[in-house]
């Protein structure tokens, strides 16, 4: 049997129903892990998906549904989370909105809702959860932030400083935490196969792919493995850090 690398290991994953959060939601599975896959809203489809994970992998894997930005939702999942008797050792935040427009042409409700989804959503899950992962010794922090948030691309202004807020966040907090054994990382997409590339016009997408290395587009589980191993103890010694998933940008 393949080594799995996450056996043994308990984790939280935000936006699992769809791109890159239902390919981390697979491949954490596949390696091992119980995991608590948040969901907004839960369907049948869903919980179906759960419940087949769960039997393929012989792992635990629990819908939490809540609403990221609804602060009482968010309490109340975190209660449910430590009634459990299983400690959490990983926290991804992987849930995230995309939009695109120039500087001169956003909206402020555009920009509060991305600050709101994208900085301040993760920003408050990731205090309560550190908290339970300080009490049991450690733990590994994952945020998915994005290459915008390191190079200012025209047009994703807003989108970019919420994911480099975020960028921001982590390393500060790999310093607060890092001798109570909490390691905090992020990872920075390039475009990548999601439904987010819809808010990309095709000429966009295609010259950006054509200036990278590998001449392609990323996938979900190009992301979903370096979680897995930011996760991992493979990465024990790995904080503070940005890890660009982009193809060679």
């Amino acid at each position: 049997m393949t080594q799995r690398l996450l056996d043994g290991k308990n984790a939280l994953i935000t936006g699992c129903t769809r791109g890159i959060g239902k390919s981390m939601l697979e491949e954490f599975a596949r390696n091992g892990a119980n995991v608590w896959a948040h969901a907004r809203q839960l369907t049948e489809e869903f919980e179906a998906r759960c419940a087949a994970l769960s039997s393929q992998h012989n792992v635990n894997i629990t819908p939490l549904c809540f609403d990221l930005i609804n602060k009482d939702d968010m309490k109340s999942a975190v209660k449910l989370l430590q009634k459990s008797e299983n400690r959490i050792n990983v926290l991804v935040n992987n849930a995230g909105i995309t939009y695109n427009a120039l500087h001169q042409l956003t909206a402020e409700a555009s920009l509060r809702e991305q600050m709101e989804v994208n900085f301040i959503a993760p920003f408050l899950l990731t205090q309560h959860i550190v908290k339970l992962m300080l009490r049991h010794g450690g733990g590994s922090v994952v945020n998915v932030a994005s290459s915008a948030a390191l190079d200012g691309n025209p047009g994703r202004s807003a989108y970019g400083a919420s994911k480099a807020a975020l960028l921001c966040a982590t390393r500060a907090l790999s310093r607060e935490v890092g001798l109570q054994g909490v390691r905090a990382n992020v990872i920075a997409p390039g475009v990548t196969q999601t439904d987010m590339i819809g808010s990309m016009t095709d000429t966009v997408v295609n010259e950006t792919v054509a200036g990278t290395d590998l001449r392609r587009i990323g996938l979900p589980r190009d992301i979903a493995g370096v979680a897995v191993y930011l996760a991992s103890d493979l990465s024990g010694y790995v904080t503070g850090q940005v890890l660009r998933v982009d193809g060679g940008m």
